[in-house]
């Protein structure tokens, strides 16, 4: 959001009711000094970043509040443990206290706190480091916020709908009369029946006017005194004005003029039906992170005192041992002690075949164990689990705004200012040609009423959702909604080949030593260097060494060399080792008979050298996985033109390319130079990367969009922009069809927007519609955008375009 230092707020916002809401709001923060601020009226929620001399917390809530709106705090109970007396209460509720947007409550003698907090100024886990930071310790007794705040806003909804009632109540009798009247046709004013006493309908209608509809006139209020105009303005402009001309009609007994209590009514009635089944859809949209938290325990099997003891997983630390009995989901991730099992991943990869878990095998929270028992080490707890990760990235994917939403955010700022002038306008122009005041009213009225700014809102933002989310399911993590966004306008596909095409897994096949060396000491002496690399070659000769039950000497001043090789000092010797062009620039050239038998069985060949003199190669193959060349087909199949980046030998880089189908490929790419291949590939259109990790960060970063395979290196999550928790390359032709998927959805729920607007208030204008079928449109309007978006949730992995 442009400041590179500085402090970031998310803040859930109440009260909002269309996207013009979220305009203005976003107007108002962008007026703080040092603030830059995005409003998502789909999620309900403000991102901000201010910088260093930006305006502070009390300011940016100061304003949320003058513009009419809220940031609801919630509630956060904790045990206390570590005090000693009244002063420590005290100190910890000063601590808590300085925190920004933290107010809490310290008693000492129940030793608990209860601390109201500002989501987005502040979360849980600050509170309770910096109650940890004083000295003392605290723990959450509350399962989860977000169960506190479905059940608020499930309470919320149970308050509206019983208003709703109430006022469908009040609202029946005018269904008879309005039989008659829809029976003339559309044009009510010509057919205007009034089968109830005009003293019963103002009777009616009064309370559905005023204590039902308080929320529009609340929130239109609230939307003028900040500088604004939201929908809640054009409800209770137009059933005011239906409401007071009527009540003016019964006070001075107008019998030459028609009532329209009917209209006032029904419109508030409908209009709160439509809030109500929006508000329902909008909640399904966020179904599927729903469904996976839903996965994890609320307890844990944990080693204490020599025996097995069950305890909320909220006090499990880092570190603690616990135990999987068969068919236990995982509270929390971890690594296996002891035992073999398999697991259910499916929450995490999509993929419903069990995995096979034995010693040393890492297990992840919410997943299910199989027939057999694992012991385990806690090494990711709370926010550290990979679930909390997916959370918490599908949430930031969903409180971003692709560039399609721009041009709907801008028509949303002008819209209801333009509908109320319409609406003006329509009065002037039917009264001065008709020159009669109920048909003029009627029409405005009409106007006013069918206007939607909900529906171009809601657009994008649910569609994001429910796709960002579906993606979680599938084990594809979206960082942002332009990232989705893009991932559509994939024109060519750089792909990296160690564990991305490949099993990522290379073995040793083969040791060809110089005369006068022997293999184990070829072998050892690798070893000896390579044991301190993570790459998956250097791992496979360690491997390789261990196999053979060799010893070797631990090596020391260990250097690597930009992916060519590395090089260290063992037992006072300098060894070498890399690709034979390393060697040779270090003055060791391999001979052709060492080289070209591993060239010839396509063996990636690796070189040793040791003071400066050639002692011979390794040959290790990593062998292609096995949907890679289904994967490469179907993104093809798709348009997208593979290539393939390596820093392999040519002859290697040739029989992987021809094994997974692809005509085009880069061979002896080193890691530095892999960001300029993406560059130099933008000729044909989007580039996008995929890569594992190891040395591909860089070249993440230079792509339009970036593919991190799950089983990479935390660098390489970081910088990419779509993470595919499954090690398949399938998953990239997902993500781009998922992409096109809510893309294509985005466009019809934009598209519908826009039409029922373009078509429905000029339709209002020329008298064509009763302001009764105008507020039921309107109701519905925003209903159809959001079930719309819902439809994606029949999108499934596997398909293609």
């Amino acid at each position: 959001m442009g400041h590179e230092s500085g402090t970031r707020y998310d803040l859930p916002v109440s009260g909002m009711s269309c996207a013009a809401c979220a305009t203005r709001l976003e107007k108002v923060l962008n007026r703080l000094p040092g603030i830059r601020a995005e409003v998502n009226f789909g999620t309900g929620k403000a991102r901000l970043a201010a910088g260093p001399d930006g305006a502070g917390a009390p300011d940016i809530l100061a304003a949320i509040h003058k513009a009419g709106f809220d940031v609801a705090p919630q509630t956060l109970q904790l045990s206390l443990s570590g005090m000693s007396c009244a002063a420590c209460a005290a100190r910890i509720e000063k601590v808590v206290n300085r925190l920004p947007g933290v107010e809490g409550s310290v008693n000492f003698a129940a030793e608990t706190a209860r601390v109201r907090y500002v989501p987005g100024l502040s979360e849980p886990a600050a509170i309770i480091a910096a109650i940890h930071k004083a000295g003392f310790t605290a723990t959450p007794v509350i399962a989860r916020d977000r169960e506190a705040d479905k059940q608020r806003k499930e309470a919320e909804f149970r308050a509206e709908l019983r208003l709703f009632w109430i006022s469908a109540l009040l609202s029946a009798p005018f269904l008879v009369q309005m039989i008659g009247m829809f029976s003339g046709g559309l044009d009510a004013s010509a057919h205007h029946a009034e089968w109830l006493p005009r003293w019963l309908q103002s009777l009616l209608a009064t309370p559905v006017q005023f204590w039902i509809g308080r929320r529009f006139y609340k929130g239109a209020w609230s939307s003028l005194r900040g500088g604004g105009a939201n929908m809640d303005v054009l409800v209770a402009l137009g059933t005011s004005v239906a409401y007071f001309f009527s009540l003016v009609v019964v006070v001075f007994d107008r019998h030459d003029l028609h009532v329209y209590f009917e209209a006032s009514a029904s419109i508030i009635t409908l209009v709160l039906l439509g809030k109500l089944l929006e508000a329902r859809a909008r909640a399904r949209t966020s179904a599927a992170i729903e469904a996976l938290l839903r996965l994890q325990p609320p307890t844990a099997w944990v080693e204490q005192d020599g025996a097995l003891q069950e305890v909320p997983v909220e006090r499990v630390v880092a570190g603690t041992v616990f135990v999987l009995r068969a068919g236990d989901s995982v509270p929390v991730d971890g690594e296996v002690l002891s035992g073999e099992s398999s697991a259910d991943e499916a929450m995490l990869t999509g993929e419903s075949v069990p995995v096979p878990k034995k010693t040393g095998d890492k297990v992840f929270a919410a997943t299910v164990n199989g027939d057999g028992v694992l012991r385990c080490r806690a090494t990711g707890v709370g926010t550290e689990t990979l679930l909390a990760g997916i959370v918490r990235l599908v949430e930031q994917a969903q409180g971003g705004k692709p560039a399609v939403q721009k041009l709907a955010d801008r028509i949303a700022a002008i819209f209801v200012p333009t509908v109320v002038a319409v609406a003006v306008l329509t009065f002037a122009a039917w009264w001065w040609l008709g020159g009669e005041l109920a048909p003029a009213l009627v029409n405005a009225v009409a106007v006013l009423v069918i206007a939607c700014p909900c529906a171009l809102g809601l657009a994008t933002p649910t569609a994001v959702m429910v796709g960002t989310g579906q993606g979680a399911r599938a084990g594809i993590l979206v960082r942002n909604a332009e990232a989705l966004e893009l991932a559509e306008k994939i024109a060519v596909l750089a792909v990296d080949k160690t564990g991305t095409l490949t099993e990522g897994r290379p073995a040793v096949l083969d040791v060809r030593p110089l005369e006068g060396v022997a293999a184990n000491d070829l072998l050892a002496v690798a070893a000896a260097v390579e044991q301190a690399s993570h790459h998956p070659l250097a791992k496979a000769v360690v491997a390789a060494a261990q196999a053979a039950g060799l010893q070797w000497s631990l090596a020391d001043a260990v250097q690597t060399s930009g992916g060519k090789g590395v090089s260290g000092r063992v037992d006072g010797r300098e060894v070498w080792i890399g690709s034979p062009e390393f060697l040779a620039g270090q003055g060791a050239e391999l001979p052709a008979k060492v080289l070209q038998p591993l060239l010839d069985a396509a063996l990636t060949p690796v070189g040793v050298a040791v003071d400066g003199q050639p002692w011979g190669a390794l040959g290790l193959a990593d062998p292609l996985r096995a949907s890679s060349r289904a994967a490469v087909a179907r993104l093809q199949a798709l348009g997208v033109r593979v290539v393939m980046l390596t820093g392999d030998h040519p002859a290697v880089a040739a029989r992987i390319a021809a094994e997974a189908g692809i005509g085009e490929y880069r061979a002896q790419v080193l890691p530095g130079e892999k960001a300029a291949a993406v560059e130099a590939l933008r000729g044909s259109g989007r580039v996008a990367m995929v890569g594992d990790g190891i040395n591909d960060a860089p070249a993440l970063a230079a792509a339009d969009v970036s593919f991190a395979i799950g089983a990479g290196s935390d660098v390489a999550i970081e910088a990419a922009d779509l993470t595919l928790v499954r090690n398949d390359l399938n998953s990239v032709a997902d993500a781009i069809s998922l992409s096109r998927t809510t893309l294509g959805k985005i466009r019809q729920n934009l598209f519908f927007a826009f039409i029922y607007n373009v078509l429905g208030i000029p339709a209002a204008a020329l008298g064509l519609l009763n302001p009764v079928i105008a507020g039921a449109a309107m109701a519905m309007s925003s209903v159809s955008v959001v079930s719309n978006s819902l439809l994606l949730r029949r999108w499934r992995p596997g398909k293609s375009d």
